[in-house]
């Protein structure tokens, strides 16, 4: 089993691991759409909002040699579910061939005053 964290600034001053690898799964912890390096969200509400959060999974992923593709399943954590066709918009545009298992629900109070929250699960 391997904590892995991001080099040493913002992301590494959270309580968290940004992912833990066992075996071939590397779990994800929740991304938000904030600007890298700062603890700020993108604005323009829920498009660029995920646009974002999904940047940054897919840079997390390729820190630790996973891309995209590998992704099985994905939590999706929505501020208001009358969102959810404008989040699935962008969200389509980044998965090629298939899409991962997906769950998707409604929270209040997400870090940041984020409009969504992702968590992944990628294998290999």
């Amino acid at each position: 089993m391997a904590y892995l964290n991001a080099k040493p600034g913002l992301a590494s001053d959270l309580p968290f691991s940004e992912a833990v690898q066992v075996d071939n799964l590397l779990f994800l912890s929740g991304q938000i759409g904030s600007i890298p390096g700062k603890a700020q969200l993108v604005k323009g509400g829920i498009g660029p909002e995920t646009r974002q959060t999904l940047q940054n999974i897919n840079s997390t992923l390729k820190r630790h040699g996973y891309s995209m593709n590998d992704l099985v399943k994905c939590t999706v954590m929505l501020a208001d579910m009358a969102e959810w066709s404008a989040f699935n918009e962008v969200y389509r545009t980044f998965f090629a061939d298939h899409f991962p298992a997906r769950s998707a629900f409604g929270v209040q109070g997400l870090a940041y005053g984020a409009r969504v929250e992702i968590e992944c699960i990628g294998a290999r």
